[in-house]
């Protein structure tokens, strides 16, 4: 995976939760001329930086000949410092959105040059950035466009992450000891490892707990992993659309991610301790939030709950109209919601000024 991205050493990288990364690194890839006004466009859970680029190209909103592309990844993806390629850090530090964001503000303003972004979006766990981001840094960018993504993960989104957590616990024979916390054994008796068949056993299970929730019950009722996706039937899709995707994994790398999202609150930091509404309200970026209509962890109500404690005239929402469930808004495999979100991006970004986009010499 080296030839798909680049990395900037960060040294020995403090964590909010206390933790250090020793020798850190964030990978990231670049699209255009850095001249060209900035888009920050973050990974998701378990994405690699590959898995973004469906939404760039010379036909889409996001064009490198328009714009300077910066698709970064996340702690935990296996391309930035993660367990998979840190093998002796172990247990591996707590890692929040407020870390990566750090991580990804030094990569942009200090190696790439850049002290203005246009843009920065994303979706489910890229949305999540995108909302630390906004509220982390809120003067870097004129607009935030998050999808399918919240800015505090809700305690309906936890619950469903301790069954993500669990299918992997239960394959190494501990459990979850709760909510943004280690396993049970870690926390008693300190860490064990995965053996190759806990490991294919657990991310097996984790594979089919997410079949459950990443696509919507009309996906599942029209049968569109049939005739969108092309599998056989539903055993086909849960091992070779599921299981499949959970065994390119590493089930230490998910673990990671999924602590991330799980503690993910962009009002637990300074200066607004824990206070969500203070926190929209220190979003001063133009905020198109684009959460689907039938996602089963990111509903549209919870997202109206974040444009609605946002400033008058900084948060806008619009709903996918789609029976993709929570997948509408990427990794692009619904042709007509990549139509619908990149048609709502142009839109966004003609009416939006360009604000001072100035790159350092």
């Amino acid at each position: 995976m080296a030839n798909e991205c680049e990395t900037y050493k960060l040294g020995d990288f403090s964590l909010k939760s206390g933790g250090v990364i020793p020798d850190a690194w964030i990978a990231y890839k670049t699209f255009g001329d850095p001249k060209l006004p900035a888009i920050i466009y973050p990974s998701w859970y378990s994405g690699l930086i590959s898995d973004n680029l469906w939404l760039v190209g010379s036909d889409k909103t996001l064009d490198p000949s328009k714009y300077y592309i910066i698709i970064t990844a996340l702690f935990g993806n296996g391309q930035s410092s993660s367990p998979s390629n840190m093998p002796k850090l172990r247990p591996f530090p707590d890692v929040l959105f407020y870390d990566n964001v750090r991580a990804q503000h030094e990569l942009v303003t200090k190696h790439l040059g850049v002290n203005h972004a246009k843009a920065v979006l994303g979706w489910s766990m890229g949305a999540g950035q995108t909302y630390q981001w906004a509220t982390q840094y809120p003067d870097f960018m004129d607009v935030a466009v998050p999808f399918c993504g919240s800015a505090k993960t809700s305690l309906h989104n936890q619950v469903f992450l301790e069954g993500v957590k669990s299918a992997l616990y239960a394959a190494k024979g501990t459990s979850s000891s709760g909510v943004a916390q280690p396993d049970v054994h870690t926390e008693k008796f300190g860490y064990s490892s995965f053996t190759e068949s806990t490991k294919s056993t657990g991310l097996k299970a984790l594979g089919r707990v997410y079949a459950g929730w990443g696509f919507s019950q009309a996906f599942y009722r029209e049968k569109l992993h049939e005739t969108a996706l092309g599998f056989k039937d539903l055993d086909d899709f849960l091992v070779n659309f599921w299981e499949s995707w959970a065994l390119s994994k590493d089930p230490e790398n998910m673990l990671v991610m999924a602590h991330t999202w799980q503690a993910g609150d962009c009002s637990q930091q300074d200066p607004y301790n824990g206070d969500f509404k203070a926190a929209m309200q220190g979003i001063k970026a133009k905020t198109l939030v684009l959460p689907s209509k039938t996602d089963l962890y990111f509903p549209p109500e919870d997202s109206e709950i974040e444009v609605e404690n946002m400033r008058p005239g900084i948060g806008e929402l619009k709903v996918f109209p789609s029976i993709w469930g929570h997948w509408a808004g990427g990794p692009g495999q619904s042709t007509e919601d990549v139509k619908w979100l990149d048609d709502n991006l142009k839109e966004l970004f003609a009416t939006t000024e360009m604000g001072s986009l100035s790159i350092e010499s």
